[in-house]
C-alpha cells in the first residue's frame, strides 16, 4: 500500500482476530471442491452420463463462468442485503447445490449445480475481500493469504477426498454431495460471528440502506489489465483442475494416483497463497512477487507439455506453487489501489469478474484441443504462451499508477 493510500488505523475488534481468521479460512474452503471433486471422477462421471470430453469440461468451466458473472451482480447484493448477508447467501448456494448433485443422474442436472454453486462462490470472492479490507486494514496480505491458501486447500480437499468417498459410498453421486456439510459448519460459524458483532455494536461489514459513492471501475484502463492478468493466470489453474487426472490417466496413472497428484498441486498452492504475500507485505510494489509467482507456473507447465513422465512431482509443484501466489498477490494488488474498501471491493469484484469468465474459456479449449489431437500437450504449450504475456503485463503494476488509475487528482486521489 503506498503512502498516499494508506487506511487509517482500524478500531480495535471485539472479536478476537483469531476467530476472524479462522472463519475466514472455513469459508475459503468451501470455495473450491464444487471444482476439484469432479475432476478425478471424471471417468466415472462421464460413463454414467455420456458427456464427451467438451461436455463434461463445463462441469467445470461452468461454475467458473458463474464466478465471472455472479460479481458483477454483487455490487446490487451488497446494496440490497449488505456484505454479512451477500457472504451468508453465497454459502447458502454452495450448500444446497452440492447437496443436490446427491440426487443429479444426467449432465445437464450436474451442470444446473454447478452454476448455482459457482454464483455462490460469486458472492463470497467479491464481498469477503471487502469486509477484510475493513477489518484488517494494515493486515490485508496475512487475511487475503489465509484466504487464498484456504482456497486453495479445500481444491486439494476435493480432489483427495472425493475418489475415498466414492469408494466408501458405493457412489460417485455421494461424493460430490458430501460437500454440502463444510458449507453449512461455516454458514453457522459466519452467522453466529457477525450476530456477536451486531449484538455487541462493534463494527462490522456494511449493511443494506448505507449510501456509498458510485465508482464507474468499468471504464477503467487498469481494472481491464487487471482482470486480463487474474483471468489469464487462473486460466492454469481452471484447466490443471479439469484435465490434469485426465492427462496423468493417458500415461498410465490409475484414478486414485491422479486425483493424488491433483492434491499435491493443491497442496503447493495453499502454501504459497500464504507465503507469497506475506513475503510481498513490507513491499509496495508488487510486480517482482508476482513475476516470479508467474515464473514458477511457466516452468511447471512447460515441464508437464515436454517431460510429464520425467519429474511429475517437480512440474506439479512449481506449477501449483505459482499458480497460488499469484492469485492471492494479485487480488492484494489490486486490493493496493483504493484506500477505501468499498472502492477496493468493487475492482476486486470486476477483476474476478472479467477474470473468472477468462478462465472459464481455458477448459473448454483444452478439451476440445484434447478431442482433436488427443492429447493435452498443445494445451499446456498454449498456457506457456499466456504466462509469458503476463509476465510482460505485470511490468505495467506500478504503485506510483495507484493513486492515478481512477483519474482522479489532487486530494481526491487519497481515496483512490
Amino acid at each position: 500500500m503506498p503512502p498516499s493510500s494508506a487506511p487509517t488505523r482500524p478500531r480495535k475488534p471485539d472479536v478476537s482476530a483469531i476467530v476472524w481468521y479462522a472463519t475466514i479460512v472455513a469459508i475459503g474452503l468451501n470455495l473450491r471442491p464444487l471444482l476439484t471433486s469432479i475432476s478425478p471422477l471424471m471417468t466415472t462421471i462421464r460413463a454414467a452420463t455420456g458427456l464427451s470430453f467438451s461436455g463434461a469440461s463445463l462441469l467445470t468451466s461452468l461454475p467458473v463462468v458463474a464466478m465471472g458473472l455472479g460479481a458483477f451482480g454483487t455490487g446490487l447484493l451488497a446494496r440490497r442485503l449488505g456484505e454479512t448477508r451477500g457472504v451468508a447467501l453465497g454459502l447458502i448456494a454452495i450448500a444446497a447445490a452440492c447437496g443436490a448433485r446427491a440426487f443429479a443422474a444426467t449432465g445437464g442436472a450436474l451442470m444446473l449445480t454447478a452454476i448455482a454453486a459457482g454464483a455462490g462462490v460469486a458472492a463470497i470472492q467479491a464481498l469477503l475481500p471487502a469486509v477484510m479490507k475493513q477489518r484488517f486494514a494494515h493486515r490485508v496480505p496475512l487475511a487475503m493469504g489465509l484466504f487464498s491458501a484456504s482456497i486453495m486447500g479445500g481444491g486439494g480437499l476435493g480432489a483427495s477426498l472425493s475418489p475415498l468417498a466414492a469408494r466408501l459410498g458405493g457412489s460417485w453421486h455421494i461424493a460430490l454431495a458430501i460437500w454440502a456439510a463444510p458449507s453449512l459448519m461455516a454458514l453457522v460459524l459466519w452467522s453466529w460471528l457477525n450476530y456477536g458483532a451486531r449484538a455487541t455494536g462493534s463494527p462490522a461489514a456494511s449493511q443494506p440502506g448505507m449510501h456509498h459513492v458510485a465508482v464507474p471501475v468499468w471504464k477503467k484502463r487498469r481494472a481491464w489489465a487487471l482482470g486480463l492478468h487474474f483471468g489469464l493466470v487462473n486460466g492454469g489453474y481452471t484447466s490443471l483442475v479439469a484435465w490434469l487426472p485426465a492427462y496423468y490417466q493417458q500415461h498410465g496413472a490409475s484414478v486414485s494416483a491422479s486425483g493424488s497428484l491433483l492434491a499435491a498441486m493443491t497442496v503447493f498452492q495453499a502454501a504459497c497463497a500464504l507465503l507469497l504475500p506475506l513475503a510481498a507485505a513490507r513491499f509496495t510494489d508488487r510486480r517482482p512477487w508476482l513475476i516470479g509467482g508467474l515464473c514458477l507456473q511457466w516452468i511447471g507447465v512447460v515441464g508437464l507439455a515436454a517431460w510429464p513422465e520425467a519429474a511429475p512431482l517437480l512440474w506439479i509443484a512449481a506449477a501449483g506453487a505459482g499458480l497460488g501466489g499469484t492469485f492471492s498477490v494479485t487480488l492484494v494488488t489490486a486490493l493496493d489501489h483504493s484506500g477505501d474498501h468499498h472502492i477496493a471491493a468493487r475492482l476486486v469484484a470486476f477483476v474476478q469478474g472479467l477474470g473468472f469468465v477468462i478462465a472459464a474459456i481455458a477448459p473448454i479449449v483444452a478439451g476440445r484441443v484434447r478431442d482433436l489431437t488427443g492429447g493435452f500437450t498443445a494445451a499446456w504449450v498454449m498456457l506457456a504462451i499466456s504466462i509469458s504475456a503476463m509476465i510482460v503485463l505485470t511490468l505495467a503494476f506500478s504503485p506510483r499508477s495507484y493513486g492515478r488509475w481512477l483519474g482522479l487528482h489532487g486530494s481526491a486521489a487519497l481515496d483512490a
